[in-house]
């Protein structure tokens, strides 16, 4: 395991799974897995109690999440029309955002939480499509529970093996993420037919 996670969780223990994965889900590019694997790594060890571990994560993604969806509901949908047309979000392609949302928001709060990088902008993303906050809050806390719970034992089963966890929750994450990426690109080819 690193160093400087060694040392970040000597320093502030369970705080450091708290606020890494708060942090992330939020919308700042934090490595809140990596530090989620590393506690339950360190629960493997004695250090920390997996039970703690998770539901310290799931505290800390469910309300950093709530805290990125209300930044997408307050000021994110102007942002996208002010200044999304510089990373090609016309607006044409937010009303296609939206009406995706319309038809699969539920199922992609969920879905994000297991793909690296949409983790970090899914609540933002939500909030700024106008997604009701009663059905956000159901589908991300059991989003959290679900992807806290997988990263902690993962991290804890392999706990004395940090080199292999990285490799497989890095592989995991980007084929999830190619995964969606065709998912997206085949449903926008249907809309244009």
């Amino acid at each position: 395991m690193p160093e400087w996670l060694l040392d970040l969780f000597s320093r502030y223990g369970y705080a450091a799974v708290f606020f890494g994965v708060f942090l992330e889900n939020t919308g700042l590019p934090i490595p809140g897995e990596t530090i989620l694997l590393a506690g339950a790594a360190l629960a493997h060890t004695g250090r920390l109690r997996l039970a703690a571990v998770i539901g310290t994560a799931i505290a800390g993604a469910t309300l950093g999440d709530n805290l990125g969806f209300l930044i997408g509901r307050r000021g994110g949908r102007e942002l996208l029309e002010k200044y999304g047309g510089r990373v090609g979000l016309t607006p044409a392609r937010l009303r296609e955002f939206d009406q995706f949302f319309e038809r699969h928001g539920p199922k992609t709060v969920f879905a994000a939480r297991f793909i690296t990088g949409l983790r970090v902008v899914g609540a933002v993303l939500a909030g700024a499509s106008g997604m009701r906050w009663r059905t956000f809050l159901v589908f991300n806390a059991c989003g959290a529970v679900a992807w806290c719970t997988v990263i902690g034992f993962a991290g804890y089963a392999l706990g004395q093996s940090w080199a292999l966890l990285e490799v497989w929750i890095g592989r995991f994450g980007i084929a999830a993420l190619v995964l969606v990426g065709a998912l997206v690109a085949i449903w926008h080819l249907r809309r244009k037919k």
